[in-house]
């Protein structure tokens, strides 16, 4: 057999959810942005996301006592800035400022849109039930914004100990889903 084992601990770098993602917060009129890749869509209508925020993270505590947060995806050309948002905590700093990031007000939520980002997911924490054992939360997205100029934008993707793949070529096959 040609196969050899891979350590448990390493499976993560195999089963990689989607784009890695900025979550952005907002506690006490503070916001707050930090780099997320442990989230997958639950639902389609209404679109249900569910995302792993450990209580490790700043943004658990506003996640939890706000209810509401953004997903913004990230162009390719934010790497070492998402690395850098990851790698930090924004317990004792603005991690916009400290990070270059544009803040822009959002329409339903307090938690700020990201304007470097194609794409912003203004969302509501419609279940926590299995936060107490997982940190896992349930969003629902009220609002979907995307930048209509940036053209096929590539997304990255958490390979672990900071290697990133950007998504590549678009496959096309017979589809019954619209």
């Amino acid at each position: 057999m040609a196969f050899r084992q891979r350590a448990l601990s390493k499976v993560y770098q195999l089963i990689e959810p989607g784009p890695v993602v900025l979550l952005t917060t907002a506690s006490r009129g503070r916001p707050n942005v930090m780099t997320m890749s442990w989230h997958m869509m639950v639902e389609f209508e209404p679109p249900l996301l569910a995302c792993i925020v450990s209580e490790a993270n700043f943004s658990f505590a506003a996640l939890r006592s706000a209810g509401e947060a953004v997903i913004a995806i990230p162009p390719r050309s934010l790497a070492d800035t998402v690395a850098r948002v990851g790698n930090c905590s924004g317990r004792n700093s603005d991690k916009f400022k400290r990070f270059g990031l544009t803040p822009l007000p959002a329409t339903l939520v307090g938690a700020p849109l990201v304007k470097d980002c194609f794409c912003n997911l203004e969302c509501r924490v419609t279940d926590t039930s299995m936060v107490p054992r997982y940190n896992l939360f349930v969003l629902e997205v009220l609002r979907a914004w995307i930048d209509p100029a940036r053209k096929n934008p590539r997304t990255l993707h958490h390979r672990g100990y900071g290697a990133f793949t950007v998504d590549g070529a678009t496959v096309k096959t017979k589809s019954k889903m619209r």
